[in-house]
C-alpha cells in the first residue's frame, strides 16, 4: 500500500485540464460564460505550446486566467529524471503522479522518426511472463491528463517534433479504453499537437472487446496485436488474456478492424529461445500473416526482472531463420530491432522503477 500525499488531494480539489477533450473543455468555458473561442485559445497554449502556468497565457484576459487557475490544475506529471542509452540514443523519461507512483515513457530516434512511447497504466494487470511491467501487480489506471501529459511533456523537453506515437509502455491501453481514447482526441486535435491518427498506434495484448470498441470510433489509429504464440496452449502461458479471448476469437476482431478502419494490422511477436520459435510456429505465423492481411513484428526478447535475468534471449541467426520460414509460407515479415535495452527501455522492460532503478538523471 502506498501513502497519498497531502498535495495530491489538494491538486485533486481541481480539474485536471487535460482530462478535457477540446469539446468538454468548450462545454467548461461556456458554463463560465466566455466565449466558445476561449477554449480553443487555452487548450492550445497548453496542449501544443506548453505552457503550464494560466497567467502566462496572454491571449486570453487576465480575469479569465485567474478563473481558470482557481478551477483547474494543468499538469498531472512531474519530471522525475531521464536516462539517455549509449548504444543507441534512445532516451527514458521517469514520471512522478500525484500520489507517489512513477512511470516511464520511452523517446526513439530513427532516421527522421522520433517515436514516443506512452504508458497507460502503472502497473499491469495482464502479467504476461516475459514482460516486467506487471512485476509489482497493477496499481491503478492512467487518468487522460496523465497519458496525454506524457507527450506534451515530453515534446516541452525536444527540439525536434515528434513524429509518431505508439501507447506500447506500461499497462494494457485497451484496459483503460476511455482515458485512452480521450488522450488520442487531445493528440491528434489539431488546435493541438494535430498528431495525426496514422501516426499513433495502440498495442493490445488481444482485448477483444476493446478492439471492437476501438473500430467503431472512426479514428484511423493503427492497431499492433501482441501475439507470441500461434497455439492456444502456449499462447494462454505467454499472454494470459487469451483464456479469455482464444486465437480464434481475437483473429475474427483483427478482421473487423481492418474492415472498419482500413488500416493494416501488426502483429507482434516476442521471438522466445526453446518456447516459441519452432519451424512449426513460423509456418502457421506465416499463414495467419497471409490470412488476415497483416505484417508480423519480430522482436528480440529482452532481460526483464530487476536482475536483468536472460530469459529465452533468442539469438539473431535464430530469428533470421525463424523469419526465413514466415516468409516462405506468405508471411510479411520484419525484425525490429529492441532499442534502449541498456537502460531497460526495451519491449517488456518498463516498470515501477523508483527505488530499484536510481540511475535516472535529473
Amino acid at each position: 500500500m502506498y501513502i497519498i500525499p497531502d498535495c495530491y488531494i489538494l491538486l485533486n480539489m481541481k480539474k485536471n485540464i487535460l482530462d478535457l477533450t477540446p469539446e468538454e473543455l468548450a462545454g467548461e468555458i461556456k458554463n463560465m460564460g466566455e466565449k466558445p473561442y476561449r477554449a480553443r485559445q487555452v487548450f492550445s497554449a497548453i496542449a501544443k505550446k506548453h505552457i503550464d502556468d494560466f497567467y502566462k497565457i496572454t491571449s486570453i484576459p487576465e480575469k479569465l486566467r485567474g478563473r481558470l487557475d482557481k478551477k483547474f490544475n494543468i499538469s498531472g506529471l512531474t519530471y522525475a529524471g531521464n536516462l539517455v542509452s549509449r548504444k543507441d540514443g534512445t532516451g527514458k523519461y521517469l514520471w512522478q503522479l500525484g500520489d507517489g507512483l512513477y512511470i516511464e515513457s520511452v523517446l526513439i530516434k530513427k532516421s527522421r522518426r522520433l517515436t514516443l512511447c506512452i504508458s497507460t497504466q502503472a502497473g499491469c494487470r495482464i502479467g504476461c511472463p516475459f514482460c516486467a511491467s506487471g512485476t509489482d501487480g497493477f496499481k491503478r489506471d492512467l487518468d487522460t491528463a496523465e497519458i496525454a501529459g506524457q507527450y506534451v511533456e515530453t515534446q516541452k523537453r525536444q527540439q525536434t517534433r515528434i513524429t509518431n506515437i505508439v501507447f506500447m509502455g506500461m499497462g494494457e491501453p485497451l484496459d483503460n479504453f476511455d482515458n485512452l481514447y480521450k488522450a488520442i482526441k487531445i493528440i491528434n486535435d489539431p488546435d493541438g499537437p494535430g498528431l495525426g491518427a496514422r501516426r499513433i498506434t495502440v498495442s493490445t495484448c488481444g482485448l477483444v472487446p476493446g478492439m471492437k470498441k476501438l473500430a467503431g470510433t472512426g479514428l484511423q489509429t493503427e492497431l499492433s496485436v501482441s501475439l507470441h504464440s500461434t497455439y492456444d496452449a502456449r499462447r494462454n502461458e505467454l499472454v494470459p488474456v487469451n483464456r479469455k479471448y482464444p486465437l480464434k476469437e481475437l483473429y475474427k476482431a483483427c478482421e473487423e478492424y481492418k474492415e472498419k478502419t482500413g488500416r493494416v494490422i501488426t502483429l507482434e511477436y516476442t521471438v522466445i529461445r526453446g518456447k516459441n520459435d519452432s519451424d512449426d510456429e513460423a509456418v502457421r505465423l506465416g499463414k495467419v500473416s497471409k490470412k488476415l492481411g497483416a505484417k508480423i513484428n519480430l522482436i528480440k526478447c529482452s532481460p526483464t526482472g530487476r536482475n536483468g535475468k536472460d530469459r529465452g534471449h533468442a539469438d539473431r541467426a535464430g530469428i533470421n531463420r525463424f523469419k526465413k520460414v514466415i516468409k516462405r509460407n506468405g508471411g510479411k515479415v520484419t525484425v525490429r530491432d529492441s532499442a534502449g535495452e541498456d537502460i531497460a527501455a526495451a519491449c517488456g522492460q518498463l516498470a515501477i522503477r523508483k527505488g530499484t532503478d536510481d540511475r535516472h538523471e535529473g
